[in-house]
């Protein structure tokens, strides 16, 4: 990129390349009553007593934010019970910051280096022709409107301009444990372009974001520094559809090039539950290639009815919160062992979410066990740094040290001390809080040195 410095010295692992507040953001509706809607801290909360809908953790936090909540505060009282929209909230955030100035602010990402929001990409043209994207942009404008009082607004033309820049650069602000809170604007960060295969990670504290690199680098070279704006564990074919759905590009990284990676993640395992060779089934395959076990009929015609099933299941669970989520999880399971390999993508995300139902509903055995087989499909599709594999370990050690196992407990609580201490930093809350008195207590009661 013209114009960029590159900084010709070695870059080490959890090297914090850019921190930075936001330029605008709001918490989540979901969570509105749970969180403070200045910092995202939760705990114990005041109301705001003129809207009773924003929420704070103190009167600091309410006097740093008023400027912000103030224009917004009546609007929201009046539009209630009728909770505005998160993305008209945001964007209502947005107008006022630019009204005030905010066309004129710059974000440094380094020295002599800046974004300033019309630096941002509308894709204009592109949002024009997305049929879908036009139909919320003219829900929002409607509520805007009625939000606004009719007063403030921009024309039609400039607040799509905006709607894109906000659609296409916005963050998920997320907790230690990547549970999206909110969605915010970071104008700096905005320079970090998107990689299946990323070699810098973006975390938060509170509201801070801090984008770490994960990998050694030669040099600091914005060109070649990447951070993924999508779930990785997918296919490349849905992976460019989201890519091009919200960003309008497609990736062209190494994982994407890769005829091999599809194959990978949608294959079959093999018949012989002796053997863990996968199977492509899109390839007419008569035996496996490791050990010659025949690949029947009914074999493949198995697998296309478990790939339907666990489709239709895994969206289905993906956002639950019941019992039946953790039923279904073993039950989808048990009939895609023996069927589908186990880095099968879908194998994966169904054992990630079992993982998870687990923990939720104190089933420990079952979430050590998941959990345990869930590190090899991780590092399989996130790598051996990444935040989900150190939270990962971190949950194992905290269930293995809850279970009175601290030996086997270390082994988690170690690893996860140096994927954290890379992409989160040594000194964040999850790293000093939970990881560090987890490791400390493990050390205790096995009477063994750091």
């Amino acid at each position: 990129m013209s114009g960029e410095m590159r900084v010709l010295q070695r870059v080490k692992p959890g090297t914090v390349l850019i921190k930075e507040e936001p330029f605008v953001y709001i918490l989540s509706s979901k969570v509105h009553s749970q969180y403070c809607d200045n910092c995202f801290k939760k705990g114990k909360l005041l109301k705001c007593s003129n809207c009773q809908y924003v929420y704070y953790c103190g009167r600091d936090c309410q006097r740093e934010a008023w400027s912000v909540h103030k224009p917004e505060c009546s609007n929201i009282k009046r539009t209630l019970p009728r909770v505005l929209p998160d993305a008209a909230r945001l964007l209502a955030r947005l107008i006022r910051k630019l009204q005030k100035g905010g066309d004129l602010v710059k974000s440094y990402y380094s020295e002599g280096n800046f974004r300033m929001f019309k630096d941002l990409m509308s894709h204009y043209t592109d949002l024009k022709e997305n049929s879908k994207k036009m139909e919320h942009f003219v829900s929002l404008y409607g509520v805007l409107h009625e939000f606004f009082g009719g007063v403030g607004l921009p024309n039609s033309a400039e607040l799509m301009g905006m709607y894109g820049r906000m659609c296409v650069n916005s963050f998920n602000i997320c907790d230690s444990e990547l549970v999206s809170l909110g969605t915010g604007i970071y104008l700096g960060a905005s320079i970090v372009d998107h990689s299946c295969k990323p070699n810098a990670v973006a975390t938060f504290e509170g509201v801070t974001l801090s984008i770490r690199c994960t990998e050694e680098l030669p040099s600091l070279d914005w060109s070649q520094i990447f951070i993924s704006y999508i779930d990785t564990m997918n296919t490349p074919k849905v992976r460019q559809e989201d890519l091009m759905y919200t960003y309008y590009f497609l990736c062209q990284c190494p994982k994407c090039l890769d005829p091999k990676e599809t194959d990978n993640m949608i294959a079959a395992a093999c018949p012989n539950t002796n053997c863990d060779a996968s199977i492509d089934p899109m390839q007419s395959t008569e035996k496996c290639l490791q050990c010659n076990e025949k690949i029947t009929e009914d074999f493949l015609k198995k697998y296309k009815e478990i790939t339907e099933f666990s489709d239709v299941h895994l969206k289905n669970m993906h956002d639950m919160a019941s019992k039946l989520d953790m039923d279904v999880c073993k039950f989808c399971l048990q009939k895609q062992r023996g069927v589908l390999h186990k880095f099968n993508v879908q194998y994966v995300k169904t054992l990630d979410l079992a993982f998870q139902a687990c923990i939720d509903f104190g089933q420990w055995n079952d979430a050590r066990e998941f959990g345990e087989e869930l590190i090899e499909g991780y590092k399989i599709y996130f790598g051996d740094v990444h935040p989900l594999l150190g939270l990962l370990y971190l949950k194992l050690g905290k269930i293995l040290v809850y279970q009175e196992e601290c030996r086997q407990a270390l082994v988690h609580l170690k690893k996860a001390k140096d994927v954290l201490s890379i992409t989160h930093g040594s000194t964040s809350k999850l790293f000093r809080n939970e990881l560090i008195p987890l490791l400390q207590q493990a050390l205790a009661e096995t009477g063994l040195d750091n």
